[in-house]
């Protein structure tokens, strides 16, 4: 049983307030008629064994022994974005700081997203010392909206490129002309000059040339090579070992060789490894990075929707424009057409037509008058209104996106499949090392040949090809995406994301484009042209619709020349029309006016009613007809009485039907998720291709109703707007449409550029050959280690040509990765 239910407590599952407008179905209450159609369907699955507090645990990210993140009342939220966590293992150790610092109750951080959470006093702990403390750590932290200290962290990673490969160019160029001819007979030098370079190189003049590269050596591993060691101090802190941990084992070890080699009078130095290995990595892992900026780039103009100033209106009855953290509870704030209201309120003066859709999905602007509430984020599209400022005087949308950053502080990364490797690789690499080093001298042979044995097996253990395997495939499937105008924001998706169970579409501006255009116009052609002419006049997207019927009068161009006659033309007759309407009103249902000299009224039947109008019994019919197809009739009427009909839709997407049935044929679920009533998603219920419709479900619904899909395996979300933020971020993989907003592209993984449904699969084919291409590099280089490391343990093979060797094997990863990934 379901009835309209008001009470203080929050909806079952999304936990929103349940107001006037909630309902009640078996006991628990419910904000709206959508949460508890998913909450039927999705919550008493006797297979998934979930209830809300548990989905809102799962979602929390809590590591608690009972599941629950309490938060102090007096802690707040702060979210930070982090540059540097690249893997789990940061994950942990940042959380693991954090909640060791005073006045910290929680954090949650997410190398997938750059973010983390943390739950802290502010009297006791600041922001900025939260800050300093993270950057402490060799990471940098600073908030999320801070454009200059993420341009300055791009700088410094750029910066240590560069000075890494100058540094190591200069040292490699001494191996090149004094080192590397000595091992091979000369090269190119004659026998004379290779016993003098023999000679000079064996004695103690040869110091300081040593030192000199020791010094530029120094330099690469210290500043290049410091996300390097950073990562593998953290691995060893937290005792998980990963591909950090590999590659600083080889590179220091190589390091530590050659300067113990230089103060023992030495002449056997190994720099050359320490500068290849800091750098190949380094480079490699920096070319994945500007991959990715570059397919971010493409994104740019996406429009962010967040109000920052509203126009507070003064006793006097002016207005002064402030800062919207200003804004008091109770103050009036003036919002005109085109405008979006900057918090919530309720309006106290004028009637407009607001745009809800950024924030519920709605597709159809909503009447509001003195009286009604509104929402922050949504816009005036057409009239003006006067709103007073909520008790909290804050933004819906705020909310939204406070919920978003939530989610991506939570959303945890996998452990990538090299780092997975490497758990197991490193220990092995290390014990064998120790092992030949500790039975050659053993067997009799000196310290320095043994430690040289050692030495090999670490260089020889090929960090360098495994330290590219991941980074260039998954630059690689980047690229390949960006060809196709698929921009990947989190590289784990292609190690994460290769098959899908459960495919959910938002419908307004997913599966249609968000636009009102008019589906048919049953009037006659004069009576048509009369309301489109007075249509003109307003800036509802409706009556926008209905304009567009009117006869076309811009041909011209853009270009400012001398006015042609076809100009001239042009603008008469568009001066015509206006003249032809002699007056013009607008209602809340509708406008009103005297077209060619009759009054003509367009709009809703309510409108006709109250001005005393009839509407014969067939247009009434026609009228309910197109509302149960989840379209907008609208009454077309002139002198007193109703006339016809013109439907008034949201456009369905080009190849909408090819993209959900060509997904539903691999077998994987498809819902429809949506703001709207269940009226305007009915189509979708009956397509063939379609498992599930939620219709009326609010952001923080769909978020929910993600996470409780989740639990029946891989769901993927697809949306475009502010309200589908929220469910993008829950999902295992969310994918968001390239006209949307900035926070959709924000908490997306993907987000499609050109609008095109069908790329959907495509990103699924990326995910698939990417994953293939990164296990196809990590297996040539262990099957280069399969030789190299006996040869090497046998003492056939010395640290220069275990270099040369992890050269070759380097060039081969990249050469594999730079083929394309999908044939055309």
């Amino acid at each position: 049983m379901t009835t309209d239910q008001s009470t203080d407590s929050g909806c079952t599952l999304c936990d929103l307030p349940v107001e006037g407008s909630g309902v009640t179905a078996d006991g628990d209450d419910f904000c709206c008629v959508g949460c508890r159609d998913v909450y039927q369907t999705l919550g008493d699955l006797e297979d998934l064994e979930v209830d809300a507090e548990a989905i809102r645990r799962t979602r929390a990210a809590d590591d608690d022994a009972d599941g629950m993140r309490e938060v102090p009342a007096d802690h707040e939220a702060t979210f930070l974005e982090v540059d540097g966590m690249h893997c789990a293992t940061c994950e942990a150790f940042i959380e693991s700081v954090s909640c060791e610092t005073d006045g910290v109750s929680n954090a949650s951080a997410s190398y997938v997203t750059d973010t983390v959470r943390i739950d802290h006093d502010p009297e006791a702990v600041t922001q900025e010392d939260l800050q300093e403390t993270i950057s402490g750590l060799g990471y940098s932290a600073y908030d999320r909206e801070d454009a200059f200290s993420r341009r300055q962290a791009d700088n410094w990673a750029m910066g240590r490129v560069v000075v890494g490969t100058l540094m190591g160019m200069m040292v490699m160029l001494q191996y090149i002309v004094l080192i590397y001819p000595i091992y091979f007979g000369g090269l190119f030098y004659d026998e004379r000059t290779t016993e003098f370079l023999e000679a000079t190189l064996a004695s103690e003049l040869a110091t300081p040339f040593y030192l000199a590269i020791a010094a530029l050596t120094t330099i690469v591993l210290a500043v290049t090579g410091k996300p390097i060691l950073q990562g593998a101090y953290v691995s060893a802190r937290t005792r998980s070992p990963n591909m950090d941990l590999l590659v600083t084992i080889a590179a220091v070890s190589a390091y530590l060789y050659s300067t113990l080699s230089i103060v023992v009078g030495g002449d056997h130095i190994y720099y050359d490894v320490t500068v290849a290995i800091i750098v190949i990595v380094s480079v490699g892992n920096y070319y994945e990075t500007t991959i990715k900026q570059q397919a971010t780039e493409r994104l740019s103009d996406l429009t962010s929707i967040q109000v920052d100033e509203a126009r507070r209106v003064r006793d006097d009855g002016g207005h002064d424009d402030v800062a919207v953290g200003d804004l008091e509870a109770g103050d009036h704030v003036l919002v005109r057409a085109g405008e979006r209201i900057p918090v919530d309120g309720d309006v106290v003066d004028g009637e407009a037509a607001v745009d809800e859709a950024v924030i519920t999905g709605e597709s159809l602007p909503v009447g509001k008058a003195a009286g009604d509430t509104v929402v922050g984020g949504s816009m005036v599209a057409d009239g003006a209104v006067t709103v007073r400022v909520g008790d909290d005087a804050t933004s819906s949308l705020d909310r939204i996106t406070e919920l978003v950053w939530d989610l991506q502080s939570g959303t945890h990364g996998i452990q990538k499949l090299a780092d997975k490797l490497a758990t197991i690789f490193v220990p092995v690499v290390l014990v064998l090392a120790v092992v030949a080093t500790t039975v050659y001298i053993a067997l009799g042979d000196g310290v320095a040949d043994a430690l040289l044995i050692g030495l090999t097996v670490l260089i020889v253990s090929c960090p360098c090809a495994l330290g590219l395997a991941t980074p260039l495939a998954v630059a690689a499937g980047i690229r390949d995406a960006l060809e196709r105008s698929i921009v990947v924001f989190d590289d784990s998706v292609f190690e994460r994301i290769r098959t899908a169970d459960t495919v959910v579409f938002d419908k307004t501006g997913t599966l249609t484009t968000g636009e009102m255009t008019v589906v048919e116009a049953d009037c006659d052609d004069d009576l048509t042209e009369q309301a489109a002419l007075l249509e003109a006049q307003s800036a509802h997207p409706i009556g926008q619709a209905i304009a567009a019927l009117r006869p076309a009068t811009d041909g011209g161009s853009d270009v400012l020349e001398e006015p042609t006659e076809e100009d001239t033309a042009l603008e008469s007759e568009a001066r015509a029309e206006s003249d032809r309407v002699g007056s013009f009103e607008t209602h809340r249902n509708g406008v009103s006016g005297v077209v060619d000299g009759e009054e003509v009224i367009v709009g809703h039947p309510d409108l006709f009613a109250d001005r005393g109008w009839t509407i014969p019994t067939e247009i009434t019919t026609q009228i309910d007809d197109s509302r149960e197809t989840g379209q907008v009739p609208v009454a077309v009427g002139r002198n007193g009485s109703a006339e016809g009909v013109i439907v008034v839709g949201d456009e369905l997407r080009e190849a909408w039907d090819e993209t959900l049935t060509a997904i539903s044929e691999t077998d994987t679920e498809i819902v429809v998720l949506t703001g709207d009533d269940a009226k305007a998603a009915s189509r979708f219920r009956e397509h063939s291709a379609v498992d599930q419709v939620f219709a009326g479900v609010p952001p923080e619904g769909k978020a929910e109703t993600v996470e409780r899909l989740k639990e029946r395996g891989q769901t993927v979300m697809i949306g475009d707007g502010t309200n589908d933020a929220p469910a993008l971020a829950a999902a295992d993989l969310g994918i968001a449409l390239g006209g949307g907003t900035a926070m959709a592209a924000d908490a997306a993984d993907v987000a499609l550029v050109d609008d095109n449904l069908s790329s959907v699969d495509t990103v699924f084919e990326l995910a698939r050959a990417t994953d293939r291409r990164v296990k196809g590099n990590i297996g040539w280089a262990f099957c280069y280690n399969a030789i190299a490391i006996p040869l090497a343990i046998t003492g056939l093979l010395n640290p220069l040509f275990a270099a040369l060797a992890m050269g070759a094997s380097s060039l081969l990863v990249v050469t594999n990765s730079s083929r394309p990934l999908l044939d055309d």
